[in-house]
């Protein structure tokens, strides 16, 4: 599975639409779709913000992992 058919599975799952996503990236929802359909190539700091947007790993995402991980979250000092 490519990464862009498991951002949609992703969001499918979680009952989200590509406009949430494209409103969170700043973008049209249309030019969303066609990073999800692989039409065009997604820029990488898009999918580090898809990736804390729907908190899960970028390694879940790019395949690297068959578990969804949510993201670490930072140990913050006191």
């Amino acid at each position: 599975m490519y990464f862009n058919e498991r951002i949609r599975w992703i969001r499918d799952c979680d009952n989200i639409k590509q406009k949430d996503i494209a409103d969170y990236l700043g973008i049209k929802q249309q030019q969303y779709a066609r990073y999800e359909k692989g039409i065009n190539v997604m820029p990488v700091t898009y999918l580090k913000k898809i990736c804390e947007y729907l908190n899960v790993s970028a390694d879940y995402i790019l395949g690297l992992v068959d578990e969804r991980r949510p993201l670490k979250k930072e140990n913050k000092k006191n």
